[in-house]
């Protein structure tokens, strides 16, 4: 009746008022309803008790709601668990998204605008038990002095947040592009516009602004809990973080950036065995002439085998056949002949440290180890079949790095030589642009050695050009009768003479403040830098023969007495504790890694242990880089806030000096630096770490949640020694 009355006052000329009247009082009581009937938290934010479908785990300097949180502190006490429904709504996915953390193919497609809204956000203060290894922020309390026990240089670094580089460095340590796949396709001549004079100015900033955003406290969390789990990626057991591409563009053809780009959020995965399992690699110096197979196992390393002799698939092994090469009539005829053609060619005492580009024979890398020539293998990202793998299973020492548009990590002037064989690298497209990075990391009066076979004439006229334009003066130019491989010796200038008497100043002279060091996520330029001329500059001076150059201190290194210091200490810990103090048997370590290197004392300590060591300067320390290369070793630049440019199961040993307790103020998630440790050391493989106690111990624990066997551990006066050794475990 009511109703009946209602409708025919509606009917009335006053009734549209009446009906809005009547929408209001329903819009009212639906309100009261909802409100009396609903849950506050499920109106803020979806319920989610899994994290089975997100890539990455919450970065700790990412918010959680405090809903979410309250929520997540309620299910990890009554241990109920529920399961995500698959069908969400896009609607619900978006709140989602604002309180963790994309997938890691949803964080390219998330843009700047994103990306700065996560760096912004508050830390969130709550206690809660984090899935996939995830680390909590560190709680604060004031900052112990670091021991004087450490080596030389470290008093400063303190001040000194970038030196080499000149890439803003925030805390999460993320490279200067990450962006998505199209991103990389695009990458173009835009990145050399952007010019070192605007990188190089941010650093006296960046040095006062590191000291404002320093976090005190201990580098690990000690509430965190840590579970792990196994990598889901696309290239499975052989995954390198920052050149695999992983962001689900399954249709490319190549699975490897053309850059090196890594993940918005460090990987807290860890990277499973091989599929046919890992043994201990063979033992060196055998390694040199056979592999197990299954280590290095891969469908296009299989097709590679069948159509090259050099390698030959034997039983369980992989072979490799004395002087067997590329190279027609062998590579030792093929070393001899470099020498007959250029006679001040002296392998293994004027020419010490090379670098071989593309690795694409790694028997020119054994033959010259026999001469006492230590041969870096310059990997390249393009390499689908993973010969770089293959090397480092036989015990050369290999980097993988992309070689397009970015500088590669070393110093200027620092390889005696440089080989590419059976090169088909375009070196005179972009502006010369490869070329002039390789006369870049050339020491004055070195040696570019380059093989090629069937040049077109267009190719050789345009490499004649540019050599020219550089004022390389090409030494020999012979076609082998055996080999029937042509062979071109360049040398780089010794002197600024040769630039100043161009009649065309193209390419034309870098920029006085431009530094020619300065590598990390720095674009190739086309530009000629200058020969060092000064006393206090590296490359004035070619350096002593070899053996001899490793005991000498030269003029322009800033403090020789630290250096020497330095070479005498890690000569007395090596032999009076590291050889019979850790229990390591020496003679399955071929591969060693010195994770925060400084002059390369503990590397030069190891050299009659037949092994070769990588020596890793952080890019936020003193750059001493040059100094390790003039004493004939080797070593890289690298943020070990980011991956490091390696295959899984790459090192026998890792040395890690005081490493930990400089990384507080830098890396986000300092956990992802043991995760990564994790992937590039063999099962088996052993890790030393000296530091303060306190960091030892939160490191302890982590390892032991690896599964790792704790070897040995030494404290005094707060500072401390830990040796482990991994296993074969995986989640």
């Amino acid at each position: 009746m009511a109703l009946a009355r209602f409708s025919r006052h509606a009917k009335r000329p006053y009734g549209v008022s009446v009906k809005m009247t009547a929408v209001a009082i329903l819009g009212l009581g639906f309100i009261f309803v909802w409100y009396i009937f609903s849950s506050p938290s499920t109106s803020v934010t979806v319920q989610r008790d899994s994290f089975d479908d997100i890539a990455e785990p919450v970065a700790s300097g990412t918010r959680v709601s405090r809903s979410r949180e309250n929520e997540l502190e309620k299910h990890g006490s009554s241990g109920h668990k529920k399961k995500v429904e698959s069908g969400l709504k896009k609607k619900d996915e978006k709140r989602v998204n604002e309180s963790l953390p994309l997938p890691a193919h949803e964080h390219h497609k998330s843009g700047k605008k994103n990306e700065k809204h996560l760096s912004n956000r508050n830390k969130e203060k709550g206690k809660l038990k984090l899935p996939s290894g995830l680390s909590k922020e560190n709680q604060e309390h004031p900052e112990q002095d670091e021991s004087q026990s450490e080596e030389a240089g470290k008093d400063n670094e303190d001040e000194e947040e970038v030196v080499v580089d000149g890439k803003e460095e925030g805390l999460d340590g993320e490279g200067e592009e990450n962006g998505d796949t199209e991103g990389d396709r695009d990458l173009d001549e835009s990145v050399d516009g952007e010019t070192q004079e605007k990188v190089e100015n941010e650093n006296e900033g960046l040095k006062n602004e590191g000291k404002k955003r320093k976090i005190k406290g201990t580098v690990f969390d000690p509430k965190a809990h840590y579970s792990w789990k196994l990598c889901s990626t696309r290239s499975k057991h052989n995954y390198m973080p920052c050149i695999d591409m992983e962001s689900g563009f399954t249709r490319l053809q190549s699975y490897r950036h053309r850059e090196r780009s890594c993940p918005k959020a460090p990987p807290m995965c860890l990277v499973p065995l091989p599929l046919d399992g890992y043994d201990s690699p063979v033992r060196w110096p055998e390694s040199k002439l056979k592999i197990l197979h299954k280590n290095v196992a891969h469908p296009k390393l299989a097709a590679y085998i069948k159509t090259h002799n050099w390698l030959i698939e034997s039983g369980e092994y992989l072979m490799f056949p004395p002087n067997q090469s590329e190279f027609k009539g062998g590579v030792l005829h093929y070393l001899e002949s470099i020498e007959e053609m250029v006679p001040d060619i002296e392998w293994g005492k004027n020419i010490r440290v090379v670098l071989d580009v593309g690795c694409t024979d790694s028997s020119f890398v054994a033959s010259l180890l026999d001469k006492d020539v230590l041969t870096l293998s310059l990997g390249l990202k393009d390499d689908l079949v993973d010969l770089a793998q293959v090397s480092l299973e036989r015990g050369f020492a290999t980097v993988v790095s992309p070689f397009e548009r970015r500088r590669v990590p070393f110093p200027s002037g620092v390889f005696d030589a440089i080989h590419c064989g059976g090169c088909t690298m375009p070196w005179h497209s972009h502006g010369g642009k490869l070329l002039l990075e390789i006369n870049r990391i050339l020491r004055p009066g070195g040696y570019f050695i380059l093989s090629t076979k069937h040049d077109s004439i267009e190719e050789e006229e345009a490499m004649i050009t540019l050599t020219s334009s550089i004022c390389w003066n090409i030494l020999a130019h012979k076609t082998d009768d055996v080999s029937e491989v042509g062979v071109k010796i360049y040398q780089k200038p010794e002197s600024n003479d040769k630039y100043e008497l161009r009649r065309k100043k193209n390419p034309p002279l870098c920029k006085e403040h431009e530094n020619p060091d300065a590598a990390w996520y720095v674009p190739m330029k086309t530009c000629l830098h200058t020969i060092p001329s000064a006393i206090e500059q590296h490359g004035t001076e070619w350096p002593e023969e070899w053996p001899k150059r490793l005991e000498t201190y030269p003029d322009w290194l800033n403090d020789k007495q630290k250096a020497i210091d330095d070479t005498k200490r890690w000569k007395d810990i090596v032999e009076k504790s590291y050889l019979s103090g850790m229990g390591i048997d020496w003679s399955t370590i071929r591969n060693v890694m010195d994770m925060k290197a400084i002059y390369g004392g503990f590397a030069a300590a190891l050299l009659q242990q037949k092994i070769w060591v990588m020596n890793v300067v952080p890019v936020h320390a003193p750059d001493t880089l040059p100094f390790i290369f003039e004493r004939g070793l080797v070593g890289i630049y690298h943020d070990w806030c980011e991956a490091f440019g390696s295959y899984p199961r790459s090192y026998d040993l890792l040395h890690a000096d005081h490493f930990f307790s400089r990384l507080k103020n830098r890396c986000r998630q300092p956990v992802s630096i043991v995760v990564e440790m994790d992937r590039i050391l063999r099962p088996g493989g052993w890790v030393i770490v000296r530091d303060k106690v306190e960091i030892l111990d939160l490191l302890e624990g982590i390892l032991r949640s690896l599964h790792w066997e704790i070897r040995m551990t030494y404290s005094q006066n707060k500072e401390g020694i830990l040796c482990a050794q991994k296993t074969t475990w995986r989640p």
